[in-house]
């Protein structure tokens, strides 16, 4: 059995019987399923069929999310989520540039990378290259005025932990904002690059290996062998192209507001929807959210 996936804005609830109505006839639908009033609901049907894209453009234009799964192991036991963009709603290397007088120059780099037009390694070399001589005090300034949690990403936290996942935050970015992102929403483990300090101020190098594409799979991989997973129990969460190695290998890889290639290439796809949309992807009500 598969199971079609509606979800809004929790602040435009504008789901309703006549939607569900029109959306189930057009999947021959078995049974529906409210996850939250308004918000998220379940179709449930027997065979995959045609025109899911049509659907798709159809109640994006309505800004309402639309995926589709099988059902069976829809729940996860592992959260795997990048940090940038993700988890919170900035670029950390971003906003330190801007610090450093060179946002605009370093955001361009950023926007490319996170889109596969550039070379992360290479792209990650050039931004970090900008910072040297920032003071490392600014680090903890922009971490205190310029960074923002993404809105439901404490509840996605604490509800799969309470009920057994485990939760990983695997970011492109640094340490020094992984560690304080991670211990404020609660995650189990954190992995990023370092930015190299000397005499209280960056150095313009960052640590070696980095922590790219290919080391977002290896954590993958070598998470669910610690706990004797698989893949296929994990729920990966990323936006940008060097997030695609884990979203694919994933038994559930979401496409957060993502990058075009990104978009392109993940059929679970959430452009409107807050974090807490990877609960109901999973199944999960409203009411069994837990507060971060």
């Amino acid at each position: 059995m598969y199971v079609a996936t509606l979800i809004c804005k929790p602040d435009e609830p504008r789901l309703n019987g006549e939607i569900i109505a029109s959306v189930g006839s057009k999947l021959d639908h078995k049974k529906i399923d409210w996850l939250a009033e308004n918000e998220a609901c379940d179709l449930y049907f027997d065979d995959p069929v045609q025109g899911f894209e049509v659907l798709w453009r159809g109640l994006q234009r309505m800004r309402i999310d639309f995926c589709v799964q099988p059902v069976l192991g829809r729940r996860k036991q592992v959260l795997l989520a990048d940090m940038d963009s993700t988890m919170i709603q900035q670029e950390c290397i971003d906003e330190l540039a801007a610090e450093a007088g060179v946002g605009e120059r370093v955001s361009g780099i950023t926007a490319r990378a996170m889109n596969g037009e550039l070379d992360f390694e290479a792209a990650l070399k050039e931004r970090v290259s900008l910072l040297k001589g920032l003071p490392i005090s600014v680090i903890d300034d922009v971490l205190n005025t310029r960074i923002t949690l993404m809105s439901g990403g404490a509840e996605l936290v604490a509800t799969m932990r309470k009920n057994g996942a485990y939760a990983a935050l695997v970011s492109g970015g640094f340490t020094d904002f992984t560690q304080a992102i991670s211990a404020q929403l609660g995650f189990d483990e954190n992995r990023a690059n370092t930015l190299l300090q000397k005499d209280g101020k960056l150095t313009g190098e960052h640590g070696i290996p980095v922590l790219g594409k290919q080391a977002k799979v290896d954590a993958l991989n070598e998470i669910v062998a610690a706990h004797g997973l698989t893949p296929e129990d994990v729920i990966a969460v990323g936006d940008g192209a060097n997030d695609l190695g884990m979203l694919h290998l994933a038994g559930s890889g979401v496409a957060l507001h993502a990058k075009p290639v990104v978009a392109a290439e993940v059929a679970l796809r959430l452009n409107h929807v807050d974090l807490t949309g990877l609960l109901y992807l999973q199944g999960y009500k409203e009411t069994e959210f837990v507060n971060g």
